[in-house]
């Protein structure tokens, strides 16, 4: 959910490299655009439709088998309605609030599994590197800052008006 941060963009390329179909939503028609050059299969601009009706309806009312959430409270309870029966949450993120507002019914009566996510096992790690040496996957980073602008970036990031990751650098020790 979300497309444009570097989670949910990696999220896009593994996908992607698992053979899945993937669905992207935004508020923003050029991270959709951006997100299709990178391999989404279905786009949906959450600001101008519910995207779990959309899911559903794209599906037949069937839902996915998995959905990526990294964004919290504000897309939850969307989320579990996207959910196929049988299918899995990966929750990652909690950007708009680590409290949902979910009727629980939902979560067994679709028998949905939950799981919580961070960074991985060292096993993980070796296989993404060596994924990232291939060029199979590739860090997705939309702007550079030198250090002493950090408060402009973080107002990028606040505000969404990013694609992919905002790096500082930090000058060398004199």
């Amino acid at each position: 959910l979300g497309i444009g941060g570097g989670v949910a963009l990696a999220a896009l390329q593994i996908a992607k490299h698992a053979g899945a179909r993937v669905f992207v939503t935004s508020s923003s028609q050029e991270k959709l655009d951006r997100a299709r050059a990178m391999g989404a299969d279905v786009l949906i601009n959450h600001k101008a439709t519910d995207f779990s009706k959309e899911v559903w309806g794209i599906t037949e009312k069937r839902g996915v088998d998995v959905v990526v959430e990294n964004v919290g409270a504000a897309t939850w309870a969307g989320s579990i309605r996207a959910l196929a029966r049988g299918g899995r949450l990966i929750t990652c993120g909690a950007t708009s609030g680590p409290k949902p507002d979910e009727d629980i019914r939902r979560i067994f009566t679709k028998q949905i599994t939950i799981y919580g996510s961070t960074m991985g096992t060292r096993h993980d790690w070796e296989q993404l590197t060596r994924l990232l040496a291939a060029k199979i996957f590739r860090p997705v980073v939309d702007r550079t800052f030198p250090l002493e602008q950090a408060a402009q970036a973080q107002t990028l990031l606040e505000h969404g008006e990013h694609f992919g990751k905002l790096v500082l650098t930090i000058p060398p020790l004199s």
